[in-house]
């Protein structure tokens, strides 16, 4: 057996088998996807990357990049606090957008749109990993969405590294020590916690010290 803790192995990138790769780029960047890359090289090869708000993981697209069907990729799982807001979103940009439903048999989320196993609407309590919406690229590569309240302790905490949240603490301190003296009475916690969420979605510094100053005035209201 290997006592040696395993080494860190981060999913980065899922790749869509798509037909028209213009089309797929103003699909998700309609979505509000962040566009990370665009690349394309003399053999053919693009690479196209968007990386879904707050995501650590990235979606890649382009041509020559898999002999997977286009439209074969289903039930990639996004995750959101409130499916309701999630659907309006998502419907608001272009996305054609399910019912929100619940499945009350195992694995009806998997099943097409009016499989029985689902329920319209939302679970009642809203408990989470229980209410969904899909959405499909205009290749059919489909998306299932989910509620998630409250995690189950332990996941879907930060994938950063030590040396790398070390790094962005560091930066936190810094960013917060220009704030600080000119600001109301405060607890440090809050900016830190607006701040760095800013950051790991990709904000810039600047971006997030604002994104945290804004969310103070938020809660002094």
């Amino acid at each position: 057996m290997n006592d040696k803790l395993p080494v860190d192995l981060k999913l980065e990138v899922v790749i869509l088998p798509v037909s028209d790769v213009d089309r797929a780029k103003r699909f998700y960047s309609r979505l509000g996807w962040r566009e990370d890359a665009d690349f394309a090289f003399d053999n053919g090869v693009r690479v196209v990357q968007f990386t879904p708000p707050g995501s650590a993981c990235s979606i890649q697209f382009g041509t020559k990049l898999t002999s997977t069907l286009p439209g074969s990729i289903h039930d990639t799982y996004l995750v959101v606090s409130d499916i309701d807001a999630a659907r309006d979103d998502l419907g608001s940009r272009g996305a054609e957008v399910s019912e929100v439903f619940h499945p009350v048999a195992p694995g009806a989320q998997f099943e097409p749109n009016k499989a029985s196993g689902r329920e319209s609407g939302p679970m009642p309590d809203h408990g989470s990993y229980r209410s969904f919406v899909t959405f499909s690229d205009p290749d059919g590569n489909g998306w299932l969405v989910q509620e998630i309240k409250t995690r189950i302790p332990g996941r879907g905490e930060s994938s950063a590294d030590v040396a790398t949240l070390v790094a962005l603490l560091r930066e936190t301190e810094e960013r917060h020590g220009t704030y600080e003296p000119t600001a109301p009475k405060h607890h440090w916690s809050d900016w830190y916690g607006a701040y760095i969420v800013a950051r790991e979605r990709g904000k810039t510094s600047d971006e997030a010290f604002k994104e945290a100053s804004l969310h103070m005035e938020s809660i002094r209201k």
